[in-house]
């Protein structure tokens, strides 16, 4: 199992008001990890950010290069970054091994030079800001996306939206909107709880507009990465280490019930049934305050079936 200590830095790192994701990120990566030394990784973080910084500051903006409505500087600048990256070092998103478990862990990242969306975002994130550029992370549904806001000040100017998986492609609203329509289908709204008017396609697309470019806080992109990485070790059987890692996805969120419903399962299928038995019944109870749907309903039954089976069981161990 994990151990307390980790969990207690991880906390620390992740829910503290310093920008720097890397830390906690590395963290994460002694789930497989337990010995890695992060210096090294935070030392080359460094340096990818003071060579970073030369290019970025040397940009030279070139009339007409930027897109329409689209400050020339922040765009010469993201170009810049983009080059370093993905031109010269040649960090590129991992399409043909997308479940390795690799992907997700930020020394891996730095070592094989590839990754999935939210590690390579937060590669950009973490190399940007050494750099003196702001770029911050997007919450979108299935493809976590960067932003480099516009200047203050130019009314005229629109933020640039960055795919890091596909090497800093700069992406427009029309593109974004259709991504998330192709993840959440044709029927997809902002409030599945409110039917609108099914008559006005206008008014769901502006509820789909509402979720195209989410602020991503840092506790938030973490989480992201810890539910990929959940979700690959479970398909992979690979049961300790999703265990693992839904501890350190309560400790950045102590209030997801769902995690703790899984811990408990996780609990449950490695044997441990009195920590098991805890989490469930834990789980069951507050649950049952936020109030169920008939899914929901149907869920609590089944896991109130495995606490009766686990209170005989842990009985019997007494």
């Amino acid at each position: 199992m994990i151990r307390q200590q980790l969990i207690h830095s991880f906390t620390h790192a992740a829910l503290s008001p310093d920008p720097d994701l890397a830390v906690a990120a590395l963290m994460i990566a002694r789930v497989e990890y337990p010995r890695l030394d992060a210096g090294p990784y935070l030392d080359r973080l460094d340096a990818l950010g003071r060579e970073a910084e030369r290019r970025v500051a040397d940009a030279t903006i070139v009339p007409g290069d930027a897109p329409p409505r689209v400050d020339p500087d922040r765009y010469a600048r993201v170009m810049a970054l983009n080059a370093y990256l993905f031109g010269e070092l040649r960090f590129v998103g991992n399409e043909i091994q997308y479940e390795d478990p690799r992907n997700s862990f930020l020394n891996e990242v730095l070592d094989r030079r590839t990754g999935i969306p939210i590690t390579l975002a937060l590669l950009y994130i973490e190399v940007a800001r050494r750099a003196g550029l702001h770029v911050e992370g997007i919450n979108f549904p299935g493809h976590f996306l960067l932003r480099c806001p516009a200047r203050r000040g130019l009314s005229y100017s629109e933020d640039l939206i960055i795919d890091a998986f596909h090497g800093g492609a700069l992406l427009s609203t029309d593109v974004c909107r259709k991504m998330l329509r192709r993840h959440e289908g044709p029927d997809a709204r902002a409030d599945p709880g409110d039917p609108g008017d099914p008559g006005d396609p206008g008014d769901n697309d502006a509820l789909l507009e509402s979720r195209l470019f989410v602020h991503a806080t840092k506790p938030q992109i973490l989480a992201r990465m810890l539910l990929n990485l959940k979700r690959v070790y479970v398909s992979m059987h690979s049961l300790p280490q999703a265990r693992d890692v839904t501890e350190l996805l309560l400790a950045v969120d102590p209030s997801a019930i769902n995690e703790l419903r899984d811990r408990g399962l996780l609990a449950y299928n490695l044997n441990d049934f009195a920590a098991a038995l805890r989490d469930l019944q834990a789980y069951l109870q507050l649950s049952k305050a936020t109030g169920l749907d008939e899914e929901e309903r149907e869920e609590h039954d089944q896991i109130w079936e495995h606490v009766k089976t686990l209170r005989r069981r842990v009985a019997s161990l007494n």
